[in-house]
């Protein structure tokens, strides 16, 4: 348990001592799966994950708010072959536990938290702070270890500053992992533009290489990161995301990281409305700044359409033209009363390049399907 989660936790039994029951809210999220992966050696996965969440606020004033939340993601599944073999996870983790100070204009949190911006949709380059699957229709990701300032200006311009700690996973296009004893660090401000906004972010943390195979060993190493990320809706909506990433030591084609991600949507007038996302992502990896000898091309479609009130149709295809392969994926969606179910059906290559993956929409190689109920209570 980190210093943030100690800190969190005791302030939540504190206040729910002295102000009781009142503005304590429980409601949670309880999924069911089921996959079929005829290619996989264990080619049948069931499973379930229940992340209750309780939220408790305290209004200060008119325009002041003290509120926490605290979450669980509890999740155990089996996968088997029938009649050879099984194997069994299963864990309880911390998925939230935050505290959080709010004005009209202004918040301040702290804790266990998910930290979320850019532009971008399907190949994400300001992807630093969590591992969200655009395949997933959850968009489930672990958290971070955090403080987080946000200040709104009235003209929808904002600033965000944070520090992290604890924290030693690699992240979104992170090559290495993470010295978790050491401070992270960084900020963004966002401000609009005619038809449009723009984004400066920037983030230090410091790298960890020891215990990689192929590549120098460093326990400690200061890496630097800058974004500009803009969007415009026009005609149509178009979007870019450029990250710089610079490692402060020799690390052979890992010190220097570029990205650059430009998309473009629309809706067609074609029965309820098609929507179609396109993005394609140049990635680049070099000894010098800016050489791009060692460069990925990866392109994303996602077409999504909704059928009447209670279904939806989603269709995503990945090309990777580097290692010339691609990823499918299609999910379909219905709302029951209280239940939302998903049937969904994928093509995984043997390597997955540019794509977030967690453990619910699995990165098995080869074709496969997935059934999923949902309950949110």
């Amino acid at each position: 348990m980190t210093i943030f989660t100690r800190i969190v936790w005791i302030l939540m039994l504190l206040v729910v001592q002295t102000y009781g029951q009142k503005g304590l809210v429980f409601d949670g999220q309880l999924s069911a799966f089921g996959n079929y992966s005829p290619d996989s050696d264990l080619d049948i996965l069931i499973g379930a994950r229940y992340i209750p969440k309780l939220d408790y606020a305290i209004p200060l004033d008119s325009t002041k708010t003290l509120d926490f939340q605290v979450a669980a993601d509890i999740y155990g599944a089996t996968s088997f072959s029938p009649f050879y073999k099984e194997e069994t996870d299963g864990y309880i983790d911390p998925y939230r536990l935050w505290a959080r100070y709010k004005g009209r204009q202004f918040e301040i949190r702290a804790g266990l938290q998910k930290i979320d911006f850019g532009v971008a949709t399907l190949l994400r380059a300001l992807q630093w702070f969590n591992e969200i699957d655009p395949r997933d229709p959850l968009g489930l990701t672990d958290g971070v270890y955090a403080v987080l300032g946000r200040y709104y200006f009235l003209n929808n311009a904002n600033i965000w500053v944070w520090a992290l700690y604890g924290n030693e996973n690699a992240r979104g296009f992170d090559t290495v992992k993470t010295y978790k004893y050491d401070p992270e660090f960084g900020g963004r401000v966002q401000f609009p533009v005619p038809k449009g906004e723009l984004g400066i972010s920037y983030h230090h943390r410091t790298a960890d290489t020891e215990g990689l195979p192929g590549i120098p060993q460093f326990e400690k190493i200061p890496e630097n990161r800058i974004a500009l990320d803009g969007k415009w809706d026009v005609e149509i909506g178009l979007w870019f995301e450029a990250s710089y990433i610079k490692k402060s030591k020799d690390v052979g084609v890992l010190t220097n990281q570029a990205l650059l991600n430009l998309g473009v949507d629309y809706t067609f007038g074609i029965g309820t409305g098609l929507n179609a996302i396109v993005e394609h992502l140049i990635t680049s990896f070099d000894t010098d700044p800016f050489q791009f000898t060692n460069n990925t091309n990866l392109t994303a479609l996602q077409l999504s359409y909704p059928i009447g009130l209670f279904d939806n149709l989603t269709t995503m295809v990945y090309k990777d033209w580097t290692l010339n392969n691609f990823t499918f994926f299609m999910s379909y969606e219905h709302q029951f009363k209280k239940l939302t179910g998903y049937v969904m059906a994928y093509y995984n290559p043997d390597i997955q390049r540019g794509i977030q993956m967690n453990d619910l929409v699995n990165a098995f190689a080869g074709p496969g399907f997935q059934l999923m109920l949902v309950y949110n209570h």
